[in-house]
């Protein structure tokens, strides 16, 4: 008979969950706090449009290249030290950026930033993992990415206000103090797992069924059959080819080109990112449940689409004579709003097709779709930026912003050409179409 292990008083529960989701949420506005202030970076540091997108690249880089050590890491230490130390590592990351005035400084303030970014939403999906019943984490988890995107809101106006109230030192040093309160809550607060179980396990209170939790990937061969199996391939381009768009705007473009580039006020622009960040967050529920009731039509009902949709809402946006509209500007942020929810469609895809023991390798090579796809796009963007000799605050235009977000199309085509193949490989592997038949199988029919 198995013993199940005595439930968890909720209140200890929810609190142990509230903590690790507002790391999570402080987690988001420390990622995305240089994109309310991206122009006034560029006069500090006297940077060209090229270096101030290489500060998002490489925070996004060491971002995804920290998830597969951050995986092993929890695997031996548990969620609480992980956790912690990447409060500690965005809180110093912060400072630095407060007291930095050269290029080289602040690069190491991103790298420090996305290090510490990267250890703390596995960690917090590592706490639902060990403290909820197995038939509640999805939910949770959901509600944790829905929560956490507040953080995007908290990076946007207030953020602004405050650097242009008091100063660049004042405004990072005090996140890097909402860093460190946060290092000292999760570390006081967040245990591995509850007291009732001696390890990180999961457990499903109704048949009893108790599940080692791993977050690490295999690195052998696991990454090669996860990656030969076209349904890896698909959730990969999938989630390459959804979120990037979104990425681009919310983390670094979209406000110097709604300000400098567009003429919004900073608060109208401010309020055109925070409706991406709030539209995002109330159509992933619906996006999940469309998901989850037409499993075979994912990428054909929603993926596609959401591709669609931001390419055609960028499009009348470039071509619109003179500057934009503010409704259709709107638009465009509650059409890029689409593609983060699409984007977890890609996981769903993973999870399908690869069984648990190579999950973890999956999700990693998944992962690494959509931020491959936002360093090229952001990128891409501050090159063209220079290219036209727009690559300064005092030179940004409207033109030079419209021809270099047309950089994102090539991305878009690229990736649903891919998407459209993997699916019909996928489909091929399920049994669910005809494998075409080769050319030398025709010509001898023929004959």
């Amino acid at each position: 008979m198995t013993i199940l292990p005595q439930p968890v008083r909720p209140w200890r529960l929810w609190l142990v969950w509230g903590v690790g989701v507002a790391a999570y949420v402080v987690s988001v506005t420390n990622r995305t706090s240089l994109g309310a202030v991206g122009s006034d970076a560029a006069l500090r540091f006297d940077a060209d449009a090229s270096t101030l997108s290489m500060f998002a690249v490489i925070q996004l880089f060491v971002y995804g290249g920290m998830q597969i050590p951050v995986g092993l890491l929890l695997d031996r230490f548990g969620a609480r030290p992980i956790v912690t130390a990447g409060m500690v590592l965005m809180a110093v990351g912060q400072l630095v950026m407060a007291v930095s005035t050269d290029v080289g400084t602040a690069i190491l303030a991103r790298v420090l930033l996305g290090a510490g970014d990267a250890a703390v939403f596995p960690s917090v999906l590592r706490v639902v993992a060990t403290w909820f019943p197995q038939q509640r984490a999805p939910f949770v988890v959901q509600m944790t990415g829905i929560v956490g995107q507040t953080g995007q809101l908290l990076a946007l106006l207030p953020m602004a206000a405050l650097l242009h109230a008091t100063s660049w030192t004042v405004a990072f040093g005090s996140l890097a103090g909402l860093g460190a309160l946060f290092a000292v809550l999760t570390f006081a607060i967040i245990r591995n797992h509850p007291p009732t179980s001696d390890a990180d396990v999961s457990v499903n209170t109704e048949t009893g069924a108790i599940a080692v939790v791993r977050s690490s990937a295999d690195l052998r061969q696991g990454f090669r059959e996860s990656w030969g199996h076209p349904g890896t391939r698909l959730a990969f381009w999938s989630h390459f080819t959804t979120p990037f768009a979104g990425t681009a705007f919310v983390m670094l473009w979209g406000f110097p080109f709604l300000t400098a580039g567009e003429g919004l006020s900073p608060a109208t622009a401010s309020l055109v990112v925070s409706a991406f960040v709030v539209f995002g967050m109330l159509v992933g529920p619906v996006m999940g449940a469309l998901s989850s009731r037409h499993p075979l039509r994912r990428s054909r009902m929603l993926v596609l689409p959401t591709i669609a949709i931001q390419a055609v809402a960028w499009l009348i946006v470039i071509v619109w004579p003179g500057p934009a509209p503010v409704w259709l500007l709107f638009l465009l942020a509650l059409a890029l709003a689409t593609g983060g929810p699409a984007s977890m469609i890609a996981f769903d895809h993973a999870r399908t097709h690869n069984p648990s023991h190579r999950l973890s390798t999956a999700t990693g090579i998944v992962n690494g779709g959509g931020f491959i796809a936002g360093l090229i796009a952001i990128f891409l963007i501050g090159l063209a930026m220079d290219l036209q000799g727009a690559g300064t605050p005092e030179t940004y235009t409207l033109e030079a912003f419209r021809i270099a977000f047309l950089t994102q199309m090539p991305l878009w085509i690229l990736g649903s050409v891919f998407i459209i193949v993997e699916r019909r490989r996928t489909r091929v592997r399920m049994g669910l179409d005809e494998p075409r038949p080769r050319r030398r199988d025709r010509d001898r029919d023929r004959g």
